[in-house]
């Protein structure tokens, strides 16, 4: 029997069935494994000189990044004869006689890779030729497979992608080893993974123009080895201004040279840019008026392309990105497509299917779909997202046999309404994750290309895009924190790396929220929840954290983290403490404060401090290496289009007399007193969720005042009970619940100061059943209930449907959804899925219940995203989400990355309920449900998360 199994494992191995570890790099020598650098030698390189040039040019990358990690030098040879007994062999299985005589003698068996698409294989061989005592072979299916095979080595070494990049130097090693055994890769699951680069002016633009002279094989050489180490292969090139054939002739060349398959913009058919018309053009870009000018233009571009891997753009839209006509139709369109057709089969001599070809189906092009427009099937149908992470269709599913599949045009950066934003990351992975979850399982899966203008301060989400695309199964949504810490890990090492994994999902969480370009002095409420305030203190804590890690890291690793992590996250903090500052400082010049001048000057140093911290990027880091490349102007935005120059937000000063003067504020209210007429009244105070509450005495004069404060009661606590306010002193108040009786009691807090006598009231709730210990779920307290989605009290599942936590999506905490995405709709009731919300309500009648949720789009076009809520037994009340019922709203929607939903609810008496959220059909992501009775007030995250006690949550 032990016979029998030794020999099916040397089948296995033999065969290439897959080692299921697939982290094979070790410092440690172990038996059988392959010595990479050992204390007493260094492998060879071994390549057929006849092979791809990319393949050539990975061996000669491999060799640099051994030296990077190792300070070894590898000796790269072309033949077994002149390696060394210890040598790295490198192939594709089509152009390597290395590999195939390999192959031949039995020494490797590619049968798992060989006919597919990028695929490779890494495995530890001994003896594979005489001379050579082991080998590590890296074979590919393909070209692009060997190098990806070459660089997932490099990559497990320490080498990471962003090492050129974004400066992260290589982790350092004695000796590196490969374990035995097989190590197998690919098919990837999206065939074409791209990116494309546009809205590259300023900060590219400046970069490059001073790097590298233009947009020319010097530049674009770094963006292709970038792809190659993250495992992309699919390129639309930048484009405003920029002609990526004409700029520079080599560019398409060298594009090929590393397996870099070419395309062009959504809005740039036949492999032309929009450059090349405007210099090359003659007449108007209408095809009914121009056709015989548009097809010999069109014509040159297709001839241009020669044999080289391209996917050719059809179709037609207005000269530069907008639409064609407002009489466009159908049928001129279709013409302009079977066209285009002829003209690519008549110039490569084969027919129109055998190239490869797609058709974007962005903005006003997705309408012509949806009204009835068709092309030929061996045309990928390029489905896009609405500017802003949304994707805006998806196909059937009985469509998924599509011979030319289907895609999906992504979103990192983008320029239009509502605003555009160009700056800094503001991608949560989650969002990405959720969206594109969506879309692989509806079966876009030929090509997906994602817009990231700059390039590069959106490392972490083309990281997380392009390795999500190669294997969408590595990383379901439990997964979605294992890869931040990953990343970060590969980074900038293990000792930091959760840490940095938690600076990072929250500075995106925060961006996500509401993006910087979009802030306002009033987005977050100055008012209410405190949520101005606690908006910016908890950036500024990541802030804080991020400085005390980059305090502490090596020298070489300063660089790196100020990019990735360090810069966006201190200058999106000071841009939200710049806007918040800004709003106070209004605030405080209606109401006269001696604060108002002091706010002002902060508002000014942060403007300032926002260039500094842009110049460092630019000027100072790495000796100027990233000149321009913080260019771009994100603070002043009034409409979509970026301002001409810098512009700090309007800020009021005001002019204070020689003397002392008492103002008071209280939390909650637009007022001041003596000022106004009205009771000063705090926020009321509930044992069922006990909160403190401020009294803000301020000065409007220049000389200081004392002032007294007297409570009425002794378990009512004041801060500070006297002292002297210069400008202001905010006193917090408090209850002790221990001491304060039952019931609900009105107490009276009097101020005194500079002749003047302020009461103000607070209002305490304290009921005497239930005890807060006993409340079960979550408790009314101060007119609503407030709930995060994944702290719910039941997951009701079935047989084919099941929730999903999706850790971190979302403005809060995180989502909840139904799996699988695909399944069927269903009339909600009974036990169908839905999830249950326990409260304690105190209040009858009618309640309105608001849904926050994602602002998902309809991708089938079925009436919209539905979903149901209800109280305790009662029917289910089925609402329909339309983000596009009307501009507005969708615009709405997208700044605010949140659509509420509302329903009308009745609860017939005080007491236990339970709120159910009920999966009506797929797309419906829940971020968070709050109850109002009645006290809900106005602000741009909800109210904080009410009191729970004893909530059974069982994860999905």
């Amino acid at each position: 029997m032990k016979r029998r199994f030794l020999f099916l494992l040397a089948v296995f191995v033999l065969f290439g069935v897959r080692v299921r570890a697939q982290n094979f790099v070790t410092i440690k020598r172990r038996a059988g494994a392959f010595p990479v650098v050992s204390a007493h030698q260094t492998a060879a390189i071994c390549v057929d000189s006849s092979d791809y040039f990319v393949v050539n040019k990975a061996a000669e990358m491999l060799q640099k990044d051994i030296r990077r990690v190792t300070d070894k030098k590898s000796v790269i040879t072309h033949s077994f004869s002149a390696a060394s007994p210890i040598a790295i062999i490198i192939g594709s299985i089509q152009k390597s006689a290395l590999i195939r005589q390999l192959i031949k003698e039995g020494k490797i068996n590619v049968g798992n890779i060989k006919g597919k698409w990028e695929a490779y294989n890494l495995q530890v061989v001994d003896h594979p030729e005489k001379g050579i005592k082991k080998a590590l072979v890296i074979v590919g299916s393909d070209r692009q497979g060997t190098a990806y095979g070459v660089f997932t080595l490099s990559r497990q070494m320490g080498v990471s992608p962003w090492h050129w990049w974004a400066d992260v130097p290589p982790k350092k090693k004695k000796t590196v080893f490969v374990k035995k055994g097989m190590y197998h890769y690919g098919p990837p699951a999206v065939k074409y993974r791209g990116i494309f680069i546009n809205d590259e002016a300023p900060a590219l633009s400046g970069w490059v123009n001073e790097k590298f002279g233009g947009f020319n094989h010097k530049f674009y050489r770094h963006v292709f080895k970038l792809m190659l180490r993250l495992r992309a292969n699919y390129l639309w090139p930048a484009m405003w201004g920029k002609s990526f054939a004409v700029d520079d002739t080599l560019n398409p060349v060298l594009a090929n040279k590393y397996g870099i398959v070419m395309g062009t913009a959504h809005n740039e058919p036949m492999m032309r840019s929009v450059q090349e018309w405007k210099t090359f053009g003659h007449g108007p870009w209408n095809y009914r008026t121009n056709a015989d000018t548009l097809r010999a233009f069109w014509r040159k571009g297709i001839r241009r392309m020669d044999d080289r891997q391209s996917i050719v753009t059809v179709g037609m839209r207005g000269n530069g990105d907008k639409p064609m006509s407002d009489t466009t139709n159908i049928k001129l369109l279709e013409k302009i497509i079977h066209d285009q057709r002829n003209i690519i089969a008549s110039v490569t001599g084969k027919p129109a299917s055998k190239t490869p070809q797609v058709w974007a189906l962005y903005k006003e092009v997705q309408k012509y779909y949806d009204q009835g427009m068709r092309v030929p099937k061996d045309i990928t149908l390029l489905y896009s997202d609405d500017n802003w992470g949304n994707i805006r269709r998806l196909p059937e599913l009985k469509d998924s046999s599509r011979a030319g599949g289907f895609g999906v045009y992504y979103h990192f950066d983008y320029v239009g309404g509502p605003r555009s934003y160009k700056w800094l990351n503001t991608n949560p992975i989650p969002k990405v994750w959720e969206q594109m979850h969506m879309a692989y399982q509806y079966h876009a899966r030929r090509i997906w290309i994602v817009n990231v203008g700059d390039l590069k301060p959106m490392e972490f989400p083309i990281s997380f895009f392009l390795d999500y695309a190669w294997n969408p199964k590595k990383w379901p949504a439990n997964r979605l924190p294992d890869y931040t810490r990953q990343w970060a890990a590969q980074q900038f090492g293990k000792k930091y790396a959760g840490e940095i994994a938690s600076i990072i999902t929250k500075y995106t969480k925060y961006n996500g929220r509401r993006k910087p370009d979009l802030l306002s002095p009033h987005t977050y409420s100055l008012f209410h929840y405190r949520e101005a305030e606690r908006v910016v203190n908890d950036y500024n804590k990541l802030a804080s954290k991020a400085r005390n890690i980059y305090k502490q890291l090596p020298k070489d690793k300063k660089a790196a983290f100020y990019q990735l992590v360090l810069y966006p996250v201190e200058a999106c903090a000071n841009v939200n403490d710049l806007y918040v500052t800004t709003g106070k400082n209004r605030w405080y010049a209606h109401q006269g404060r001696a604060m108002t001048n002091i706010l002002a000057d902060s508002v000014k140093d942060m403007f300032a401090r926002d260039s500094l911290l842009s110049r460092y990027y630019n000027k100072v880091m790495k000796n100027g290496k990233w000149n321009h490349m913080m260019d771009q102007i994100h603070i002043g935005f009034k409409s979509w289009h970026q301002p001409k120059h810098r512009k700090m937000p309007a800020v009021r000063h005001i002019t204070l007399p020689d003397s002392a003067a008492m103002g008071v504020a209280v939390q909650g209210s637009r007022q001041w007193w003596p000022r106004s007429d009205s009771t000063a009244e705090l926020p009321s105070f509930n044992k069922f969720q006990p909160q403190m509450r401020y009294i803000e005495v301020f000065n409007r004069g220049q000389k200081p005042f004392d002032y007294r404060v007297e409570a009425s009661v002794p378990w009512l606590k004041v801060s500070s009970k006297q002292g002297r306010v210069y400008r202001q002193k905010r006193l917090w108040v408090h209850v002790d619940w221990q001491k304060a009786p039952a019931g609900t009691h009105q107490v009276p807090i009097i101020i005194q100061g500079q002749g003047k006598k302020v009461t103000v009231q607070a209002k305490i709730i304290n009921p005497k059943r239930p005890k807060r210990r006993n409340i079960k779920g979550f408790a009314e307290a101060y007119g609503y209930v407030s709930m995060e989605a994944v702290h719910y009290s039941r997951a009701v599942n079935t047989e084919h449907i099941h929730w999903q936590k999706i850790p971190d999506l979302g403005r809060t905490l995180s989502g909840m959804m139904a799996e699988p995405v695909t399944a069927d709709t269903l009339n909600p009731g009974g036990d169908s899925p839905h999830l249950e919300y326990d409260m304690y309500l105190t209040h009858s009648g009618k309640i309105q219940v608001r849904a926050y949720m994602l602002p998902t789009l309809d991708v089938h076009d079925k009436g919209g995203v539905k979903f149901a809520v209800s109280i305790d037994d009662q029917q289910p009340k089925i609402i329909t989400m339309d983000v596009t019922k009307s501009h507005r709203s969708w615009q709405q929607a997208v700044m605010q990355n949140i659509k509420i939903m509302t329903a009308n609810l009745q609860v017939n008496s005080p007491g236990r309920h339970t709120l159910k959220f009920w999966y009506v059909a797929p797309g419906a992501v829940l971020e968070k449900l709050v109850v109002d009775t009645g006290g809900l007030k106005k602000s741009y995250l909800g109210p904080p998360e009410s009191y729970h006690g004893k909530v059974k949550n069982i994860n999905p």
